[in-house]
């Protein structure tokens, strides 16, 4: 997949975008510090933020992040892991975000400038609010 790059570092993934891209994600990631005080890391070859265990019904558990960033060949994807226990929190946006391709954990967009600044700083925030305790 064109968004996991062979880096260790968030600089590094961002360094080898080429324009207009580069600047869209290095933006996006700006925000998603902003919104979330989330440092990123490099997980799955692609920017990621926030680490939290995932739990599937089989009983398997995984090291994951809550919001993921990765430029693919076409667009942009932002993954937003619900917490457990939570319907997708992206599918909240649909309305918000008519210029992005909206799936069930992932909003998918050309250009930064096609979102609206004000539900994406919303939809981060609400991604990375801590699950609450049972």
């Amino acid at each position: 997949m064109k968004g996991h790059l062979k880096v260790s570092t968030p600089a590094q993934y961002i360094a080898k975008l080429k324009e207009p891209r580069k600047s869209d994600v290095a933006a996006l990631d700006k925000l998603i510090r902003k919104a979330t005080k989330f440092e990123p890391f490099i997980q799955s070859g692609m920017l990621a933020y926030g680490h939290c265990r995932l739990k599937y019904a089989g009983g398997r558990e995984a090291d994951w992040f809550r919001i993921g960033l990765a430029s693919n060949a076409s667009y942009i994807s932002l993954y937003i892991s619900a917490p457990e226990g939570t319907a997708d929190v992206v599918e909240h946006y649909k309305k918000s975000l008519p210029n992005a391709n909206i799936g069930k954990c992932c909003v998918r967009f050309k250009r930064l400038d096609d979102l609206d600044p004000a539900a994406l700083a919303k939809l981060l925030k609400e991604g990375a609010k801590e699950p609450k305790s049972k």
